[in-house]
């Protein structure tokens, strides 16, 4: 089973997804988006422009400091409720935490900022349009649950780092959804070309090496 699974997982980041209608016809310079890898999972990395900044003022309303001058990237990422917010390491997560996020689990937005790249630093990017970036930014904040004042609802749970927050998405988790899913469907999602089913970071790398080959 677990062969089969991860022999899928290939297959689906080869296979093109399909790619949601983008309307738009911004021009402009193409725009440089990062994937982060973690130990399990990839984040998206975008720049602060004052578009990203704009565009999130969710987030700074609930006290993510987009504004802070020396913040020049917002990571974010999607992923298990139980999973994602577990304090501790994940060599002592419980079983119970574990098997909820392979059955199925709420779905949580982690969202941090972090200045300057290291030089030399190397992680997954693409160019995009500044159309399919503006969709990749609407793509992720439709993710977003918003309360009654359509604010965003953050989480009171432990980061991983000073700056760091969770707020509460849409969606469902699961071993078929995950968070590395997550992340091809959200660039479809803007019309940025990727694989149709990414469930591992290993997907998630290949299918970025054939659909965006440097």
């Amino acid at each position: 089973m677990i062969s089969l699974y991860l022999v899928s997982a290939v297959a689906g980041a080869l296979i093109p997804g399909s790619l949601s209608p983008n309307p738009s016809a911004e021009g402009g310079p193409p725009i440089e988006i990062r994937l982060v890898a973690g130990p399990i999972h990839y984040d998206l990395l975008l720049p602060l422009t004052p578009r990203t900044r704009a565009r999130f003022f969710h987030l700074e309303q609930a006290g993510l400091p987009l504004a802070d001058p020396q913040a020049e990237w917002l990571v974010i990422g999607w992923g298990s409720r139980a999973f994602y917010t577990h304090e501790g390491s994940y060599s002592d997560m419980p079983a119970a935490t574990l098997w909820r996020a392979v059955t199925g689990d709420e779905a949580v937005l982690r969202a941090d900022v972090i200045g300057a790249l290291p030089q030399g630093y190397e992680s997954p990017a693409l160019k995009v349009t500044p159309a399919e970036y503006s969709g990749l930014l609407m793509a992720i904040l439709r993710q977003l649950k918003l309360d009654a004042d359509y604010e965003a609802i953050a989480l009171p749970a432990p980061g991983f780092t000073d700056t760091d927050m969770f707020f509460e998405a849409t969606g469902s988790f699961h071993i078929f959804r995950t968070c590395n899913t997550w992340v091809s469907r959200i660039l479809r999602r803007a019309g940025i070309r990727f694989g149709a089913w990414t469930p591992t970071p290993y997907a998630v790398t290949l299918s970025h090496r054939w659909f965006h080959p440097e």
